[in-house]
């Protein structure tokens, strides 16, 4: 398999920055809540990074252009039409999005045709075809060189450097590697070419890693950002020769760092060849550790393998083999295919038995996870250190950022179509109505330290494929145009409702009680009644602008949009919890305040008479 990874630079900040060119030569920050998601290059060299603090972002670059990013409609469009423009190049439609902002791509039919089409004595003018049937489309290469960089590198492959003396002939067909090396050469060409054209076209850089699996590409990807792309050279099995750069440019990685290898699966292969639980750093983002553990360690210790590992992960909804899978990407093994392109609802000429059937519910959910994951939930900020004020130290220091759902869905729905019989004219009937079946939402898919592959295959097993039995009894001949899988039902969480974060949130709700020098106060009980109302519609849209959309109770989450209540239905955020109760009455003007609010409040009357 040809497989190569795509992954927008900057993406969020890019979209901006299409939306307004200017905003490409100045720092540019993404704000969603309190954090910046993502920065361009320019604020990354003011000293801005991923997950800042935007007041920390503010002092470090004061002339930082911040801008509001928790609509995530206009990166989702954006990510789409990305998406659509590189599906076009691809033959095979293997073209894989993960998030908005990683597009994987299945070469492996056009770099075989291509290899085909090479002519070995006019390597310097090669020529790359883009399509099978129009000899004329493509673009020109310089087949004796691979384009971007390479690990390990090699100096005539630099970026943008002249080809140098060496040729293949003499640096690879007698280490028995030539073949792979033509292939990810060509692969390598072919990545250059939709990088420009995506840039040219679509407005947006990338960066771009080219191997035989999605496990290296995505890792290699990632050596020269941005805007570059990096091939790993062969030889890539040690059966070849004793050198093998597979295990090599993975060996220095820590083991959290593998796709594939969840948080917690990571942390307890740490804690298990340590004997002991692994030190965090407090101030380290997403669960950063201080002991690395790296795949070597893993790899060649003598208490891991396939039977450790299967003892050590497996269990109780563990996905079947977790062993063999964690054991193989620890080698360089990923053997999963890049999948084509599916939405969570998705159309068949036929769908009639239980195996394709399963097939099809797996991909859907894990499309259907991925997304409701990266819309409702987000990185828990709110958390901040709380300050001594007698001391001056912060209290609970250890503790790390991790990830809250904003919202979380309550219902699944399975929906199905089946094909229509055929009329005695033997037409048949174009099918549109749809029988669905709805259950409880199973509370172990908000786990956010599981894998969305480990999540998806439990949903199948355990929810859907007994949903679908429940659509369609019979054992076979379903005949399936149609299957959708949605959520819906949403509830805000109960995040926001623990007394330390009521406190955090002091400020925000008090302004409307600070002591401010008014000429002419108005007393009446009839002002208060709406300020306070103003504060309730305050929050109310505070909480709701956290996701970019309203999310009532019962709003639906579906692949397409986020289809909203209607305006005469209630729409329930608050909880008692989050009013401050009004249950002292100022011995001056009579109004109700509450009790922190009493010290402001007499200090107000004091500056009165004064």
């Amino acid at each position: 398999m040809g497989a190569r990874r795509q992954d927008y630079d900057c993406f969020y900040a890019a979209v901006f920055e299409k939306e307004d060119p200017a905003l490409r030569l100045l720092p540019l920050a993404v704000q969603q809540k309190h954090i910046i998601v993502t920065c361009n290059y320019v604020a990354r060299r003011h000293g801005l990074y991923k997950l800042q603090k935007v007041t920390e972002a503010r002092q470090k670059c004061p002339d930082a252009v911040v801008v509001l990013g928790e609509d995530l409609n206009r990166f989702r469009n954006a990510s789409k039409e990305n998406y659509n423009f590189l599906r076009r190049f691809a033959w095979s439609g293997q073209v894989e999005r993960l998030g908005f902002d990683e597009v994987f791509i299945d070469v492996t039919d056009m770099v075989d045709y291509n290899l085909g089409m090479i002519n070995p004595n006019a390597l310097h003018s090669s020529f790359f075809h883009l399509s099978r049937h129009d000899p004329t489309s493509g673009f020109e290469y310089d087949g004796r060189r691979i384009a971007g960089h390479t690990v390990p590198e090699l100096e005539h492959t630099a970026a943008d450097a002249a080809p140098g003396p060496a040729s293949i002939d003499e640096m690879f067909f007698d280490r028995g590697s030539a073949s792979l090396y033509m292939r990810l050469m060509i692969g390598s060409h072919l990545a250059q070419y939709l990088r420009h054209q995506l840039e040219q076209h679509q407005g947006y850089t990338s960066t771009v890693g080219i191997s035989t699996s999605k496990l290296i590409s995505k890792l290699i990807g990632n050596v020269n950002k941005p805007k570059g792309q990096t091939t790993l050279l062969p030889p890539y099995s040690s059966l070849e020769t004793d050198e093998n750069n597979v295990t090599k440019f993975l060996d220095s990685h820590d083991i959290g760092q593998i796709p594939g290898i969840g948080f917690r699966s990571a942390q307890r292969i740490r804690n298990y060849l340590l004997g002991r639980p692994a030190a965090f750093g407090a101030a380290l983002v997403h669960g950063g550790i201080k002991e690395r553990m790296t795949v070597r360690d893993v790899r060649l210790s003598s208490n891991m393998g396939i039977e450790p590992l299967e003892r050590l992960l497996g269990g109780s909804g563990a996905p079947k083999g977790i062993g063999a899978k964690i054991w193989g990407l620890v080698n360089g093994v990923d053997n999963s295919e890049v999948s084509k392109a599916r939405d969570v609802e998705d159309s068949y000429i036929k769908l009639d038995t239980m195996t394709a059937v399963k097939t099809e519910l797996l991909v859907l959910s894990q499309s259907l996870l991925s997304r409701v994951r990266e819309d409702l939930s987000c990185v828990d900020n709110s958390d901040e250190a709380v300050v001594d004020d007698a001391s001056g130290e912060v209290e609970d220091s250890t503790r790390l950022p991790t990830r809250q759902w904003l919202a979380c869905p309550r219902t699944l729905r399975l929906s199905t179509r089946p094909r229509q019989q055929l009329n005695p004219d033997r037409t048949r009937s174009r099918p549109f109505n749809r029988i669905s079946r709805s259950c409880d939402m199973p509370s172990s898919l908000l786990d956010l330290s599981k894998s969305i592959e480990e999540l998806s295959q439990s949903l199948v097993q355990e929810t859907l494929i007994p949903l679908f039995h429940k659509l369609h009894p019979e054992k076979s001949g379903w005949n399936l145009t149609l299957m959708n899988l949605c959520v819906t039902n949403m509830s805000s969480t109960a995040a926001s409702r623990d007394i330390s974060k009521m406190f955090r949130r002091q400020k925000h709700i008090l302004k409307e009680w600070d002591v401010k020098d008014d000429n002419s106060p108005n007393f009446s009980s009839k002002g208060v009644r709406a300020s306070g109302k103003h504060n309730e519609d305050a929050l109310e849209a505070r909480v709701d602008t956290t996701t970019g959309h309203e999310v009532g109770p019962d709003a639906l989450y579906t692949s397409q949009k986020l289809v909203e209540k209607s305006e005469d239905e209630e729409i329930i955020w608050q909880s008692d919890d989050d009013i401050p109760d009004l249950d002292h009455r100022c011995g001056i003007c009579g109004l109700p305040v509450p009790y922190f609010a009493v010290t402001a409040h007499d200090q107000f009357h004091n500056s009165l008479k004064g």
